[in-house]
């Protein structure tokens, strides 16, 4: 009896979970992407604006992206950073791939196989000047860079289109104003 009660007990609270789960999704409208990305000028080096703070990016500063476009279509991906506690340059080497080749702006990044997440490319300057990426359930976020800083008008613009998107803005970590890396990985003010 005592088992079938805590199997009885186990099923209930998974499908209560389930049944919360699908709620939340429902109650989340859909994350508008941008409505149409040309990988090739999006590859290249970006610099990171402000981001979600998540434990793989504690400590980092000066947060750059590589993107490099391959022959089979697949995108090589190099983040780095440099942690501000010993001044050392970390990388993360993935690749990514369109999801939506008919407008290419939802992507997957792997960094180790077999997990991957979702690369939403969300707002994209029409100079592919700065671009906003994130993902559906609004738990990450980024705001990147061509240039190591923004303007404030623009981040301001931004930030209030996130905000109507139902990402949690007021959580953003902003790089600070005036610090920049160097070719040597050096931070300077």
């Amino acid at each position: 009896m005592f088992k079938l009660t805590i199997i009885v007990v186990t099923a209930v609270l998974i499908v209560s979970k389930l049944a919360a789960d699908c709620y939340a999704a429902s109650a989340t409208p859909v994350l508008q992407t941008a409505a149409k990305v040309d990988i090739a000028r999006y590859m290249g080096l970006w610099h990171e604006i402000a981001r979600l703070e998540h434990r793989f990016q504690k400590n980092c500063v000066g947060s750059m992206a590589k993107y490099t476009l391959r022959s089979d279509g697949e995108i090589d991906v190099v983040n780095s950073c440099i942690n501000e506690n010993n001044g050392k340059r970390t990388e993360a080497k993935g690749v990514a791939w369109s999801v939506d080749p008919v407008d290419n702006s939802r992507l997957k990044v792997s960094f180790f196989w077999p997990f991957r997440g979702d690369y939403w490319i969300v707002e994209l300057g029409e100079k592919y000047d700065y671009a906003v990426v994130g993902s559906p359930n609004r738990k990450y976020l980024w705001i990147l860079s061509r240039e190591p800083e923004m303007s404030e008008s623009l981040y301001d613009v931004i930030v209030s289109r996130l905000r109507s998107q139902g990402f949690p803005v007021d959580a953003l970590v902003r790089r600070p104003l005036g610090k920049t890396v160097s070719g040597d990985g050096s931070i300077t003010n």
